[in-house]
């Protein structure tokens, strides 16, 4: 209690400065040129932090690898960061998804090393707000917040909003309420520019519960704060993802008005309100969509393309904020343009049992000391196409030239733009449902698909040697494991059964080239 008000009384003091001193275009573009042109000296520096604190796990990792300082100087002068990287991760310096998470020790040959989340946090950083994860990355994790990230994620906002032409567009949000991140961030991103989100939904109740009290004030101060200091921020107002067509309405108006709007929300959530326009006769051409949460496909950009509306995807974690801007000359979906200034990203091939095959997962570093937590190789739980290519868009003219797309995840569920991760799935499918209902762990199945809308399901499959089930027993089974988990996976829990997102399929689980049931099984378009 004593930490979270002190947490807040830095935040309260610190808000007020950073809505009074806005960012403009110029600086902007002169803070990424900057950064890219100091990137070795950067990530020297961020190694040279992780030696001087002899707790970290990384400097343990490091010192049983038998690597030291000057070796890595040595490699970067000679291969560049990313270079390094790939040297330090073939010598075992790298963290697992599992193991960033606290699920799993750290174990390398004749080490053995039992972590926790907080293990990975940057000491130097000076929190200013608390959320957790577990609203789009899955797992509750706790997560400490700085306003000086937020003003560099503006940065990044900027390069968006620049490219795009996006500048004088009104900008709405439908997005979750705190302990979910991505609704406060975006405000706040937004409003480091020296404007406002007009409107603000959210799909999720602000409540005044144990626990949630918190996270209650810290909004409430935000908006209301806000308007004391003349950068008012949009009330947050509830729109359950059921009533799509009240933000169709919206951006409808904006459309009657002569400027199409900037909407920022989720993938499905995007798709809902495209299908609640054209059921409701709504016309909302020339909507600009930037979605995320889970990965944009062909399904959803038909439903988007329908309306006549443009869409496009950054990439983003909660732990770093945007790892790529969605490029204005795209060749695909989901391309965008990897932040270099900011982070170094590598692949590594990791054999995950997709149709029976292996990725190339990408793993990220953190090269400046604005982040939260401290990364240096570590599995994002991601994998995609990385390459380098000249689009001619304003990205490219900056230097961010690497581009990365058909971005998909390996262990975890994304549907609603609501995570749900690996390890979760796995205690539902070998613990909590033969429990309950009789029969062994491959007679389980968990299954991401979109219907012909594009819209996400969650099927469960079940074995038929299972026997007879109360399906909506079992659903709601599900749904309570999942809020019994920590942080956002209770949102994820109520926004799931406020939409059917999960339904009981009775047929055998789905078996990969390598006869592998897995726990989740992803169809792919």
């Amino acid at each position: 209690m004593f930490g979270d008000l002190k947490m807040f009384a830095r935040y309260a003091w610190a808000l007020r400065g950073y809505l009074r001193d806005p960012l403009t275009a110029d600086q902007c573009r002169q803070v990424v040129a900057h950064q890219l042109a100091v990137r070795d000296e950067s990530f020297l520096t961020m190694i040279r932090g992780i030696y001087d604190h002899p707790h970290s796990p990384y400097r343990k990792l490091l010192v049983h690898a038998g690597i030291e300082f000057s070796d890595i100087e040595h490699l970067v002068r000679q291969y560049g960061v990313e270079g390094a990287l790939s040297d330090l991760y073939e010598a075992g310096v790298y963290i697992s998804l599992d193991e960033f998470k606290g699920r799993q020790p750290i174990r390398r040959h004749g080490l053995y090393l039992q972590v926790q989340p907080k293990d990975f946090d940057n000491p130097s950083m000076v929190s200013h707000y608390l959320v957790r994860t577990g609203g789009s990355r899955g797992g509750g994790m706790p997560l400490l917040i700085n306003l000086d990230l937020l003003t560099h994620e503006a940065v990044s906002h900027s390069l968006f909003v620049t490219a795009f032409e996006a500048e004088n567009r009104p900008m709405g949000l439908w997005r979750p309420l705190p302990p979910a991140i991505a609704g406060m961030k975006n405000v706040l991103r937004h409003a480091k520019l020296g404007k406002s989100a007009e409107r603000w939904f959210t799909q999720n109740r602000m409540t005044l519960s144990r626990g949630s009290f918190k996270y209650f004030l810290l909004t409430n101060y935000t908006i209301y704060g806000s308007w004391l200091w003349g950068r008012p921020l949009p009330s947050a107002e509830y729109v359950p993802l059921t009533e799509a067509f009240r933000v169709a309405e919206w951006l409808a108006m904006k459309k009657r008005e002569g400027t199409p709007a900037h909407l920022d929300t989720t993938c499905s959530s995007g798709v809902r309100v495209c299908l609640a326009a054209k059921e409701n006769g709504l016309d909302i051409c020339g909507t600009l969509f930037r979605l995320g949460g889970e990965p944009y496909t062909r399904t959803k950009a038909q439903a988007v393309a329908d309306m006549n509306c443009r869409a496009v995807c950054h990439y983003s974690t909660s732990e770093t904020g945007h790892i790529g801007i969605a490029c204005a000359a795209p060749e695909y979906l989901d391309d965008v343009h990897l932040l270099r200034h900011k982070l170094a990203v590598i692949q590594k091939k990791k054999s995950v049992g997709v149709d029976g095959m292996g990725v190339l997962a990408l793993l990220h570093t953190t090269l400046l000391p604005i982040f939260p937590k401290i990364m240096l190789n570590v599995e994002s739980g991601d994998y995609g196409v990385l390459s380098e290519r000249s689009c001619g868009c304003p990205l490219q003219e900056l230097g961010l030239k690497q581009h990365l797309h058909t971005i998909r995840s390996y262990e975890k569920l994304t549907s609603e733009g609501m995570g749900f991760i690996g390890n979760n799935l796995l205690r539902v499918v070998e613990e909590v449902l033969p429990a309950h209902f009789g029969g062994h762990t491959t007679d389980y199945q968990f299954i991401e698909e979109e219907d012909q809308n594009g819209l996400p399901k969650v099927s469960i499959v079940i074995s038929p040697r299972v026997g007879k089930i109360d399906q909506a027993y079992l659903v709601n089974m599900v749904l309570e494991s999942i809020r019994s988990n920590a942080g956002g996976n209770r949102i994820v829990a109520d926004i799931w059964q406020e939409v059917k997102t999960i339904r009981v399929v009775r047929c055998e689980p789905y078996a990969t080239s390598a006869a592998k049931i897995l726990p989740l099984h992803i169809l792919k378009e």
